[in-house]
């Protein structure tokens, strides 16, 4: 079954041309420097599991277990591992051609996540031209009362000194949800007491080929 797959995969990057594929047919053939930790019949048996309506679980190069948790025709989720997530996603240019969009999630435990961009053919995108600017953890705060600016507050933030940005794309939507994750790292008592004051989300909307805020 995966032979087929493959292979009907491959006659219609021939016959209907790259813009008529989904985010799907570009994973199956990409790189596997991309994702290292999934071979070609990983990602093969993915897409065929999916499609069979079972659970599209494998056996990833070390032996442990990946799983696609999502899949739509500009949209694939993959938990690589218990503490990695990988996603793809295509995203329009406004010459008419697309872009693939690679998010990589590490939690251990703070989450971090880090962007690529590539042509659909796999060719990698400078990320400063489509992503200028990334939030710092400031652009999550809220002012608080000066009631609030105790001791407490004002240790909570130094405690804040990294930033941990996870990232989250969506189907049929082309925002990036960016959150921060840096409360996850810090003392119990630090984050209970920062958290009240942090914004949940911060969205960065895709126009003109690139993503911003809006």
């Amino acid at each position: 079954m995966r032979k087929l797959l493959l292979l009907l995969s491959l006659c219609a990057l021939g016959t209907h041309g790259l813009k008529a594929q989904k985010a799907q047919d570009y994973f199956i053939h990409m790189p596997d420097s991309i994702c290292p930790l999934l071979t070609a019949v990983n990602r093969a048996d993915f897409i065929d599991f999916m499609d069979s309506r079972m659970k599209a679980e494998v056996t990833n190069r070390l032996g442990g277990k990946s799983q696609m948790t999502e899949r739509a025709d500009d949209y694939l989720r993959i938990q690589l591992t218990p503490q990695n997530s990988w996603q793809l996603k295509l995203l329009p240019m406004p010459d008419g051609t697309r872009v693939l969009c690679a998010v990589s999630t590490a939690s251990a435990p703070a989450a971090d996540s880090h962007l690529r961009f590539y042509t659909t053919d796999w060719t990698e995108l400078p990320t400063d031209s489509l992503l200028p600017g990334q939030p710092g953890i400031d652009d999550f705060l809220t002012a608080p009362p000066d009631s609030d600016l105790t001791y407490a507050y004002r240790d909570a933030r130094r405690q804040a000194d990294i930033r941990f940005l996870k990232a989250d794309l969506k189907a049929g939507s082309d925002t990036l949800y960016y959150s921060l994750d840096t409360p996850a790292y810090m003392s119990t008592e630090a984050a209970r007491t920062l958290r009240p004051y942090v914004r949940p989300v911060l969205p960065y909307v895709w126009h003109a080929g690139r993503f911003a805020r809006p």
